[in-house]
């Protein structure tokens, strides 16, 4: 079970209990996962279960009614279910709690049933009916009654169902006739009207003559024809036959006939069954199974006429005939029985071969019944073998009827570029849990992953065969078929991993993914920022996306890139929102916020270039399996965060510049000039500090450890989960899952740009006006006190942001064991300049705590 459906499950049975407080369901949840172990079916202990269950039932013979009910149709996990309720019983805490939140629902439920039934009236009718109307409605009642066939609405249920599931794929239809015609089915045919008495009654002959009446009656009755003495009574729905004998009848012949007549009731549920399966709608594992015991009737039926001669002959007595029937009397009640349960658990595909296999496995201690269910287990599984045959050797389904365990939805490969949701890979094939039959269970995983690797080969335009393939063959030493189906899985591992690694070449690709969004290449990026500074200060809708890919093929080619093969696929992407706004969005997805934040208006304030631009990558199939959009996306957010970082780092490099430009003048001298100085210093450091942190302590360790971790993968969902906690990994790292740090972060560059566009002032004056003038005004300048007062309130937000920050990162880092994040604050604090005030801060919020 995964650890989604444990959570659910758990806040499912809390809110139907209604327990509160405590722990929570994380809690219990925890406790689950901690001590999760499978449950091992065994006779022993199911029995012992369903005996202590009956025990403290106060109806024990309904309890066990409706266990071998439960347990007639197959049902799943009953008997884990079973000894699960056996243990609660045990606990008596538990077992009062339950009966007292019993207690409690029911007398809310029947508050609330009082409330809403006096609300409401009867209608009081105002009009008769006409005698018109009153036929009218008498004809329709009698079609639905004529038509209301069980096997009919069953067989058009499961057409209507395939159907709207395969619209271009229609299941083939038997003709009317073939159902119409009772003849044709081989079983009792009951007339409507009775028949007429005989006219020497049975029982007034002679005690030799009414046992070879009673011979011949029986002949005819065991191949589903009604005798003279000897009638089959009509039966509704899956009822088994009952007969109606003469009661004249001698009691001893009477005594055998009805000894003998459970086979011919056998017989006719076998018929019934053969009948009504064999209809396209059931599914191959159904035919192959009524073909089995067809074969098996075929026999029965010579017996039969083997018999006959023998009465002819004038050789069977009733004696004899109960001798001759012995043998066969056993397989007939188990075909009855196999019949009767695959019947009431409406059981198709998987469900079918499950039944048939378990019952092979409970007659261990009786080896003809054994061999008899493995002859039908054998025979049933052929078509459901085919199928996975063509499934873990060529990564085909051909299942027109939908029985196989692997179901095939329509999901195009092309949206995997397109859509940040798409999940092509989980979803394009999936397990459905009843078709898995009970002896392919521990497989099922290992089958879906077969049949997917094959797959995505085939797409690609290549034919693969498994060399190793051989026919699969049910037989009770599951060992046999589970070494065929792991050569298939480890065949299909290697095939796409090596297609993936060596031909499509996935580790250059995401090295050269690395280059540019992770800005591996620096003398790519300073050719580049250079080249569209100018261009990426203009406002978005601006901007003209053709000339930015010029000066992106003009920085390729002029740097260290040029010697990149995939060069050519990375292009430029201009986004909509903002790093933050996008972050938000995506953390959203699948979440109660998620409609909020798509549908909120979009800000007044037009995007920069700057903060807009992103690069994107062309990705074809298959490789766009593991770089999908949702990594490109995770890729970009990192990407923009660093870039953005690089920008202002350049803006407060500029500044620096600046100043030296102006030492000239008397402004060195001023007190703020001073102050600004030293600001600056501390935002380059803080800027500088951060992206050595991102880049040499978070992306690239991690990348070496995806790297070598990509060396040793035995399939393509091991590179998936590598490639995907690398991602998670520098996105958690570089504080971007985290929308509080993020926007403490996102206000910090803020006051860098906005100290950045105040200290340009001098600069613009220097290039609108001549030295002379900036001279004649420096010291006028120096005085203005607006300045000094600017630069102390830029001071004071940047520290306390600052502070702020690194108050945050101390708390996850204690909290949430996110140790990396420790060496942030000891760049930032180097010198324990901030130290006091962070454990200043740190006893007042453990002070309000403790209030």
């Amino acid at each position: 079970m995964s650890e989604f459906r444990i959570h659910h499950d758990v806040n499912e049975l809390l809110s139907l209990l209604h327990v509160r407080g405590g722990d929570g369901a994380e809690g219990y949840i925890d406790l689950l996962q901690k001590h999760r172990t499978p449950y091992v079916t065994t006779t022993v202990s199911a029995h012992s279960a369903k005996v202590k269950l009956a025990e403290f039932s106060k109806t024990p013979e309904d309890f066990l009614r409706k266990y071998e009910e439960l347990k007639s149709k197959n049902v799943r996990n009953l008997d884990p279910l079973v000894y699960l309720l056996s243990k609660l019983c045990e606990d008596k805490e538990t077992l009062q709690f339950l009966q007292q939140n019993a207690k409690e629902r029911s007398e809310s439920s029947a508050n609330t049933t009082s409330t809403t039934t006096t609300s409401y009236s009867l209608p009081q009718t105002s009009t008769k009916m006409s005698m018109q109307e009153l036929d009218e409605l008498r004809k329709k009642l009698g079609n639905v009654t004529a038509s209301s066939n069980p096997a009919e609405v069953t067989r058009k249920m499961l057409r209507d169902k395939h159907n709207k599931k395969n619209p271009t794929q229609p299941n083939p239809v038997f003709p009317n006739w073939v159902y119409d015609r009772p003849a044709l089915i081989g079983d009792f045919i009951t007339s409507p009207t009775p028949q007429g008495e005989p006219a020497v009654p049975v029982g007034t002959l002679p005690l030799g003559t009414q046992e070879q009446a009673l011979v011949e009656d029986l002949l005819f009755v065991l191949i589903g024809v009604d005798g003279r003495d000897i009638t089959a009574q009509p039966v509704l729905g899956r009822q088994n036959r009952s007969f109606i004998v003469d009661p004249t009848l001698d009691m001893s012949v009477k005594e055998l006939v009805n000894r003998i007549l459970p086979v011919a009731s056998y017989y006719s549920t076998i018929t019934r069954f053969i009948e009504e399966k064999s209809s396209f709608e059931y599914g191959q594992v159904n035919h192959a199974l009524t073909a089995a015991m067809r074969t098996l009737m075929k026999e029965y039926l010579i017996l039969v006429t083997q018999l006959e001669h023998l009465q002819r002959q004038g050789l069977l007595s009733l004696q004899k005939l109960w001798f001759y029937i012995q043998p066969t009397m056993r397989t007939m009640e188990i075909l009855s029985s196999i019949a009767s349960s695959v019947d009431k658990g409406e059981c198709m595909g998987g469900s079918t071969l499950s039944l048939l296999h378990d019952r092979t496995f409970n007659y261990t201690g009786d080896s003809q019944a054994q061999e008899l269910c493995l002859y039908l287990t054998k025979a049933a599984s052929v078509p459901y073998f085919e199928i996975l045959e063509k499934w873990i050797y060529r990564g085909i389904i051909k299942d027109p009827y939908s029985e196989f365990m692997v179901e095939e939805h329509e999901l195009q490969k092309e949206k995997i570029q397109e859509d940040y949701n798409d999940k092509y890979w989980d979803q394009r094939y999936t397990i459905v849990q009843h078709r898995i039959p009970s002896f392919l269970q521990k497989m099922a995983d290992k089958i879906l992953s077969t049949g997917k690797y094959l797959n995505v080969v085939r797409e690609c335009g290549r034919d693969v065969t498994c060399p190793d393939a051989k026919e699969v063959l049910y037989t009770l030493k599951e060992r046999a078929y589970v070494e065929q189906i792991e050569k298939a899985y480890n065949y299909a591992s290697k095939v796409l991993l090596d297609f993936l690694m060596e031909e499509k070449e996935l580790v250059s690709r995401l090295r050269s993914i690395k280059h540019y969004f992770l800005m591996d290449k620096g003398d790519f990026f300073v050719h580049f920022m250079d080249l569209t500074e100018e261009e990426m200060k203009k406002p978005v809708d601006d901007i003209v996306p053709p000339r930015l890919e010029a000066l992106l093929e003009l920085a390729l080619r002029m740097s260290t890139a040029n010697t990149d093969p995939f060069k050519d696929d990375l292009k430029i992407d201009l986004m909509p929102h903002d790093v933050i706004t996008q972050l938000l969005r995506v953390l959203a997805i699948e979440t109660k916020q998620e409609k909020a934040i798509i549908n909120a208006d979009p800000p007044d304030v037009a995007l920069s270039g700057l903060e807009a631009f992103s690069f994107d990558y062309i990705v074809k199939w298959p490789l766009s399996l593991i770089i999908n959009r949702k990594a490109l996306t995770r890729y970009q957010m990192l990407f923009r965060h660093m870039f953005y970082c690089k920008h202002v780092e350049r803006l407060l490099c500029n500044v620096w510049i600046s100043n030296k430009d102006f030492r000239q003048y008397s402004l060195h001298s001023a007190k703020w000039f001073a102050a600004a100085f030293a600001l600056r210093q501390r935002m380059l450091n803080f800027v500088q500090n951060i992206q050595y942190y991102m880049m040499f302590e978070v992306m690239e360790p991690t990348w070496h450890i995806m790297e070598n971790n990509l060396k040793t993968a035995s399939n393509i969902d091991d590179v998936l989960c590598h490639h995907t906690s690398f991602l998670d990994n520098c996105l958690k790292d570089c504080m971007l899952t985290n929308p509080e740090l993020l926007r403490i972060f996102s206000k910090l560059m803020s006051v860098c740009v906005m100290f950045t566009n105040c200290m340009q002032v001098f600069p613009q004056l220097h290039e609108t006006r001549d030295n002379e003038f900036l001279a004649d005004h420096a010291d006028s300048l120096q005085t203005d006190a607006s300045f000094e007062a600017t630069i102390s309130k830029f001071d004071s937000n940047f520290s306390m942001l600052l502070l702020d920050l690194l108050d945050k990162l101390s708390i996850y880092s204690t909290n949430d064991c996110e140790h990396s994040m420790i060496s942030i604050i000891y760049r930032l604090d180097f010198n324990g300049f901030y130290t006091e005030r962070l454990e200043r801060m740190a006893i007042e919020r453990s002070q309000k705590a403790a209030a």
